[in-house]
Parts: structure tokens; sequence; C-alpha cells
């Protein structure tokens, strides 16, 4: 029997309390220049990006040993919960209020959805109502943190984890949304073109990641080099095919209309999956492996990673190239990460960190104005540097930026909250020590 724990339940409360006395009541819903066709693609494309997270979560669950299924998937799905709440609250109002030194936007622009209603539509989607912007941006919130989950699986004590993603989400995405994706935000205002995420969803998770690993250090299954096999593999299939298939509403999404560049960038997203997946078995298969499952799956979502921030900018046979490098470097890091002590459980780095920063990259070499009017300055391969230099620098900062304070936030939660669970309940699995439930095997 765990102790009893009040605080979280007295947190809610106050918040609901809070929603009572300030209840954003609009005075006149905004109408006037709102399309139907662009309305109803935005209400599939939000539904779509809230469906990766139960797929990360079959992902991530199919991919642990069976001792750590059921846990490692409620990371993902609290997300859907706690990152829901927080994204009204003041998530929101953080990443796209008005802009506080391009950093981060007014708690108090958006605080409890006030002037979300009644709000005129965001300037870079004027054809959609402002609350319907602001849930497909909070599904792009809730599956960040969740993202991070892969690094620290079978060891992470679950209520810092839910502290930590909390933290994580106010002090690390929140203003990477802002500087990316608000007008006045410091990095659009360098020139930084992000499509659908690839900075501020995969980059910041993947150093999150890392972070994460180094300090909870190694599992004892890693230190002993016991060798524990995925619990599920057809999980992990599962999992895959509704990343993929939820990855159209992420990419396709960010045009913010039913239009040619919404299709343009549904194509390209196919396309370097299909590529990255493989590459990713090709690459095994050249290295002596044999074709695996796992091995096309991570390749396939490598690939979505790595086109993410370029969907949008690229031409359709350049995402082939995208998918096939990202896999390639990705499945090259992840070798590596087996070589040292570093314990990336999923491999969150490798793919997520790793495959947002190729796409980060080669953004800034295919991007052309001839697919997306709204590339100034093209990229690297039509003969422009400008635009593949400050995607070079931008990396340095989002890295050093994402890594540094999402190390300062595990240490802030480790001293609230023990991040690591005890060795017997590392032993025991966190299915039962975590939430006394446990996986029935047929």
């Amino acid at each position: 029997m765990q102790k009893p724990t009040y605080i979280p339940l007295a947190i809610l409360l106050v918040i609901s309390l809070v929603a009572v006395l300030f209840p954003a009541v609009p005075t006149q819903i905004v109408t006037e220049g709102i399309d139907s066709g662009d309305t109803a693609w935005m209400l599939m494309a939000t539904a779509l990006v809230l469906l990766m997270t139960p797929g990360l979560a079959y992902f991530y669950g199919g991919m642990v040993n069976n001792k750590n299924v059921i846990s490692t998937m409620l990371q993902s799905f609290v997300a859907m919960g706690v990152i829901s709440v927080m994204w009204v609250v003041v998530g929101f109002s953080l990443a796209f209020g008005s802009s506080i030194g391009g950093i981060v936007g007014n708690p108090m622009d958006f605080f409890m959805f006030n002037n979300v209603l009644d709000g005129k539509p965001w300037v870079f989607a004027s054809t959609i109502p402002l609350v319907l912007f602001a849930f497909f941006q909070l599904k792009f919130a809730v599956i960040t943190p969740a993202l991070v989950t892969g690094s620290m699986a079978e060891r992470v004590n679950f209520r810092s984890y839910v502290l930590f993603m909390i933290l994580f989400s106010l002090f690390v995405y929140s203003p990477l949304a802002h500087m990316t994706w608000h007008p006045d935000g410091l990095l659009l205002k360098m020139g930084v073109l992000d499509f659908a995420g690839g900075t501020v969803v995969h980059m910041s998770a993947g150093w999150a990641a890392l972070a994460g690993a180094m300090y909870l250090k190694r599992r004892r299954s890693h230190v002993e080099a016991s060798v524990f096999p995925p619990a599920n593999i057809p999980f992990v299939l599962l999992g895959t095919g509704l990343l993929w298939f939820g990855w159209f509403g992420f990419n396709a999404g960010s045009a913010v209309g039913a239009s040619a560049l919404a299709a343009s960038a549904f194509a390209t997203t196919n396309t370097a999956a299909a590529a990255a997946g493989l590459a990713w078995v090709l690459f095994d298969a050249a290295k002596g492996k044999k074709v695996s499952a796992l091995g096309f799956c991570i390749g396939a979502v490598v690939g979505l990673v790595a086109i993410t921030p370029a969907a949008g900018f690229v031409t359709i046979p350049t995402s082939i190239f995208i998918g096939v490098v990202g896999s390639m470097v990705s499945n090259f890091v992840a070798h590596l990460r087996t070589k040292s002590t570093l314990d990336d459980t999923l491999d969150v780095f490798p793919c997520h960190g790793v495959g947002g920063m190729v796409g980060m990259i080669m953004t800034g070499i295919f991007a052309s104005k001839a697919i997306n009017s709204g590339v100034t300055t093209e990229g690297l391969a039509f003969g422009e540097t400008g635009l593949f230099l400050t995607h070079m620098l931008a990396l340095v900062l989002v890295s050093a930026f994402a890594f540094g304070m999402s190390l300062l936030l595990l240490k802030v939660t480790d001293l609230i909250l023990p991040l690591r669970v005890s060795d017997e309940d590392e032993k025991q699995g966190l299915d039962i020590s975590q939430h006394d439930e446990y996986l029935i095997e047929a």
C-alpha cells in the first residue's frame, strides 16, 4: 500500500475552482473569414495528431521488457490528461501569447483560455477559429514530453516523471514553440524554418531524453548486460501504423488549411517514412543482420521525424533522400550508443534528437520557395547560404537550451521527488511496483 498523497489532488481541485472563477465566457464568437473546408480538415488533423500519442504508447510499450509494458504505455497516456489541462490554464498563453523578448508568451493573454473562443484567428491560420488552432497545437505539446519517456523507461518514478513533464512543458516546450512559431519569436525572426516541429518537438524531446538517460544512469540489466527481448513486436507494429497514420495530421495539418501545400506535405511525409524504413533494414542487412520488423518500424519513424521540419518546404523526390539519410545517420548513432555506457533505453536521442537535427539541416539545404511562398531565403542546394547558416546556428542554440534546461529541471524534480525507483522496485518491474498492474500473457 502506497503512502497517501494529497497534494496533486489538491492542485487539481484548485485549478477546477479557478476555472469556475475565470470561465472565459466569450462576448461574441468570431465567424468572419472562417473557411468551413479548412476548419473541417483541421478538426480531422487535430484528431490525427492526438492519435499519435496512443500510437507512441504501443510503439514504446512493445519494445520494453514484459515487466514494464503498462508503466511505459501509461507515461504516454497520462500526458494527454496532464498537458491538456495545463495547456488550457497557461500553456497556450506561454507559447502563443504576446511576446516577451521573443522568448516566451505573456501567461495572462490566454489564461484559462480567456480570449480564445472570441479571439481573432491566429495570424498564420487566418481561416480557422483560434480555439481550433489552440487545440491543434495542444496535441504537439502532449506528445513531446511523452517522447522523452523512452530514454528513462524501466527505472523512472511515475510521480516524478509527471512533475518533470509539467516543468518541461512550461520551461522548455512552450518557450521553444514561441521562439519558433510566434511572429515575434526569436528563432522565427532569425529566419528559422520548422514546418511541423522538428526543432520544437523532436530536437527538444531528443535532448531532454539524453539528459534523462545521463541523469538517471544505467539500469541494473544494462550494467549486468542482461538481455531482455522486446515484450511484444506486434505492439511495435501497431504503434508504428498509428504513428504513421497520425503523422499526416502532424505534417499536412501544419499547413493549417485544406490546400495544395497540405497535399504536398502529406506526400513528402509518406515518402520519407517509406524510404527510411527500407534504408534502416537494408543498412542492417549490409552489416550482416537479418531484416527485422523492429528495424523497419524504427526506420519509418525516424523518416517521419526527419521530414517533419521540411515537410512543407521540399519536393517529393527530395523527401526520399531526407528519409534515407536520416535513417542511416540515426542507425549509425544508435549503433554507437550500444557501444557506450549510455543507457538510453529506447534510443530516443539517436532517433528523435538526431533525426530532428538531420531534418533541420536538410531543411536548410533543400527548402524551396517554389513549394512554399513563405520561404524568403532558399536552401543551400539552390545556391543560397543564408538559410543553411541560420539553421546551423539555431541547431547549436536549441540543442544547448533544450539539453541544459532539461538537465536543470531533472535536478529540480529529483530534489522534490526522487526520479529513480529503488533497486527492488526496478527488479520487480514498474508495472507492479508503480501501478499494481501487470500484463497477462496469452
